[in-house]
């Protein structure tokens, strides 16, 4: 087996600060650790998967070693936190690797929290979990930095926190506290969000229902083998409320879901007396979905 360089051939130094976001107060060293005195970050929401990433990740340390250094921080019972890296301690477990490079930064469990996150949502691919989850713990420490008194002042800040880790990733506070909402399902209707069975709309709705309720909702979906709308989710959002939700009122709600597929097909000449004929397919088809969504809308369809 060819011998690794050095690690300063390794590693390339230049932009490790822009990198991780250090300023000059908080500029870390870099060093080289034993793999076993590294442990992962507490609650880390981002999975580490044996997928074709993974496989990709083995093989290019198993090339060129570890291009880029793990971020890690001091842990009080000792060896060392994983900010950033995770996979790649993982890959580099796999390669057999006994020492990995590190920066290590000195950083309070909040900002340490805020460095993992931002860290991590700079991957392609990211499950709406771990979005939720990340969310919620960066919520949450950012709403530790600018706590008071107030429960309404808390609320005030939690607000502003939403819209800055929107700002952060192109997405509206709105929608990082739509995400966040996700945490409160139990762990197999999360999981259906994740697996593409459950859509995000509907999800954030059951959100607001009891975990027991979510438990008998998801009885009578494995029972009746049916998925709920966003329409039936806002209903089922309704019935939780007014301490309606029971088993019996989830079947009769959701078997309206099973009706037979039907193929309806606009003749040609029909559709042609709307527009013109230098009118792409494209267009046509996206006109005619967006009235029908607002036809829906107005008259409380599915």
């Amino acid at each position: 087996m060819t011998a690794k360089k050095p690690l300063p051939d390794r590693v390339q130094m230049k932009g490790l600060d822009a990198l991780f976001g250090l300023d000059q107060d908080q500029k870390g060293q870099v060093i080289e650790v034993s793999v076993a005195e590294l442990f992962p970050f507490q609650n880390h929401p981002f999975k580490v998967i044996d997928d074709e990433k993974m496989s990709q990740t083995v093989e290019s340390i198993r090339e060129n070693g570890i291009l880029v250094p793990l971020m890690v921080r001091n842990r009080p019972q000792g060896g060392y936190e994983v900010i950033s890296g995770h996979r790649r301690k993982h890959a580099a477990e796999i390669v057999g690797l006994d020492r990995v490079p590190v920066i290590v930064r000195d950083l309070t469990d909040d900002e340490a929290v805020i460095a993992m996150v931002d860290a991590n949502l700079q991957r392609e691919e990211i499950l709406p979990s771990e979005k939720a989850f990340a969310f919620k713990m960066k919520l949450d420490a950012l709403s530790h930095q600018g706590k008071s008194d107030t429960t309404s002042r808390q609320v005030v800040d939690k607000l502003k926190s939403a819209d800055v880790i929107g700002k952060d990733i192109g997405e509206s506070g709105r929608q990082i506290q739509r995400y966040i909402r996700l945490t409160e399902l139990i762990p197999k209707l999360i999981d259906m969000v994740d697996n593409k069975n459950l859509k995000f709309n509907p999800a954030v709705e059951l959100s607001y229902i009891t975990q027991e309720e979510q438990r008998l909702l998801l009885e009578v979906m494995d029972e009746d083998e049916v998925t709920p709308s966003l329409s039936q989710a806002q209903q089922i959002k309704k019935m939780s409320q007014e301490k309606r939700c029971t088993k019996d009122a989830l079947h009769a709600l959701l078997k309206i879901t099973k009706v037979k597929e039907r193929n309806v097909v606009i003749k040609h000449e029909i559709i042609m007396q709307y527009f013109s004929a230098e009118t792409s397919d494209a267009e046509i088809e996206s006109l005619i979905v967006r009235l029908l969504e607002e036809n829906s809308r107005k008259h409380g369809g599915v």
